[in-house]
């Protein structure tokens, strides 16, 4: 007898639709075809132990199970119950008359309980897709795969679960109130720029950086705050809309990083790898591909402290994603695609001991010591940072006050206020959402300075040996600066608060002190 169950095959974010027949006939083999990984071979033992344990029998029979399309690889545990079920299909032990209605993913425990996997919420998304009524889940994924409208989703506990579904006993489909949940529970954040005491001239850059989706550096002494308030920065970014948060949610499905239980991510990612990752942790990819610290991001921060210990091949590589915003991985057997749209905020010492241009440490440097250091940092790299803000230890007569400072609520309303006129501004531009993002031409028609805000331009460039590449990010900060002024045009002071940002590319910044 011939079966048909059905189940997809996540790669990268894409998915695809796998049939899985099942044929039994005369004989005592297992044939597993339709390129299967380890994982999926070795799912026949814990099925036949699965069947077992809730009191069933695994046919004595030749039991060939094809995997089509046969030329793409399957690879996880995730094929256990689908291809149970085919099984019991096929030896007539549950009945067959609903089995293509349904896509089914799920391990098998080998008490019969069902195990989560990842991507479950992706391939609800192809089930819709694809006209299945309903999709089949542990029950641990069955929230997450309830995001997804017109689909009746169903999160069962055990292989005896579906076997009595399939035989017409009645089970209710998970239900989630998506946009409901989601609208309750983004706006509480754990950390807030209350507690930062002092730093105003920081938590301003940051604001202007959030406002505009600017990319950010922070160069200051050991203990000056600057990992402290890079933490706090998705607190004051506007609010998640649900198109990115189901973006986002996709990411950590694919990557199986969902909690447990876990519908969608209601807040703005912040990841923060440690200066050893490799190139494949950060950017994805392996021999099963796997999301990276850059796409984990997407839609957040992308926090890198003590930058220049990164190794340069690791920072070079993200060079092409913070101007694309998508990173292509392509190997011998596979290239995907995954999306990586974030803000970047770094994070360095002046220098090797910490201590240059500090007033109360003595730095034991060289300028030699010290451009070195900088060095490490390319050009190319430092092109896509707009905001570079210098940050000093704040005083002890700071510190100890107890007034505490402005809170994230209050920023963050300035910056959605500017964040809107940057929609407004752009609605016509695809893909343009915010002032980091504007093209050569954009900058010309939105963020042209008058006469005397192009001559302050010219003279910093020629007094502070700024390069050339401190143009354009200039005008784009300043853009940002006039948003959240509420500023039409970009004007003398918007400039000349940008120039200020700018610190790295002064030619003699080694020197200075």
């Amino acid at each position: 007898m011939l079966t048909k169950t059905y189940s997809a095959e996540v790669t990268g974010m894409n998915v695809v639709t796998v049939t899985i027949e099942t044929h039994m006939s005369k004989g005592v083999l297992l044939h597993v075809s339709g390129l299967a990984d380890a994982a999926v071979k070795e799912s026949f033992d814990r099925i036949k132990a699965a069947i077992s344990n809730i009191g069933g029998k695994m046919p004595v029979a030749d039991l060939t199970v094809n995997l089509s399309p046969a030329d793409i690889k399957k690879e996880g545990s995730g094929y256990d119950l689908p291809m149970a079920i085919g099984i019991l299909g096929a030896s007539e032990k549950i009945r067959t008359d609903m089995l293509g209605q349904y896509m089914m993913v799920g391990e098998l425990g080998l008490d019969g309980s069902l195990r989560p996997v990842r991507g479950v919420l992706p391939l609800a998304i192809k089930a819709r897709a694809d006209k299945f009524k309903g999709l089949i889940v542990p029950a641990v994924n069955g929230r997450e795969a309830a995001v997804v409208n017109n689909l009746d989703v169903y999160g069962m506990e055990s292989l005896v679960d579906v076997i009595k579904f399939f035989n017409g006993e009645k089970y209710e489909p998970i239900i989630v109130d998506t946009r409901k949940e989601f609208y309750e529970n983004q706006s509480h954040y754990d950390l807030d720029y209350a507690d930062v005491r002092g730093q105003e001239n920081v938590k301003r850059a940051l604001e202007i950086a959030a406002a505009g989706g600017h990319n950010m550096i922070m160069i200051g002494p050991p203990g000056s705050g600057k990992s402290m308030m890079a933490k706090r920065l998705p607190s004051i970014l506007p609010p998640l809309t649900l198109s990115e948060s189901l973006e986002t949610t996709k990411v950590y499905s694919v990557a199986g990083k969902l909690s447990q239980g876990t519908s969608l991510l209601y807040q703005r990612p912040f990841r923060s790898p440690h200066h050893s990752i490799s190139q494949v942790a950060l950017v994805g990819g392996g021999v099963n591909p796997r999301p990276g610290e850059i796409s984990l991001a997407h839609n957040g921060v992308l926090f890198c402290d003590e930058l220049p210990e990164f190794s340069r091949s690791v920072l070079e590589v993200m060079r092409q994603p913070l101007e694309d915003r998508t990173i292509t991985i392509s190997r011998a057997k596979y290239s995907i695609e995954f999306p990586c749209s974030f803000m970047f905020v770094a994070s360095m010492n002046p220098c090797p001991c910490g201590y240059y241009g500090d007033p109360t440490h003595h730095c034991v440097c060289t300028p030699g010591q010290i451009q070195r250091y900088l060095n490490k940092i390319s050009g190319p790299l430092l092109d896509r940072i707009d905001i570079q803000c210098e940050i000093q230890a704040v005083p002890f007569a700071q510190l100890s006050q107890m007034k505490p400072g402005e809170s994230s609520a209050t920023i963050r309303e300035r910056v959605i206020a500017a964040r809107k006129i940057q929609e407004a501004r752009f609605k016509e531009h695809k893909g343009i959402h915010c002032n980091a993002m504007m093209t050569e031409n954009m900058l010309h028609k939105y963020a042209e300075p008058d006469e005397s805000s192009l001559n302050m331009l010219r003279m910093a460039m020629e007094r502070l040996k700024l390069s050339a590449r401190a143009y354009s990010r200039i005008l784009k900060v300043a853009r940002t600066i006039a948003d959240l002024a509420g500023s039409e045009k970009v004007e003398t002071p918007h400039i000349a608060e940008a120039i200020g940002y700018r610190n790295l590319d002064r030619g003699d910044w080694a020197e200075r002190g």
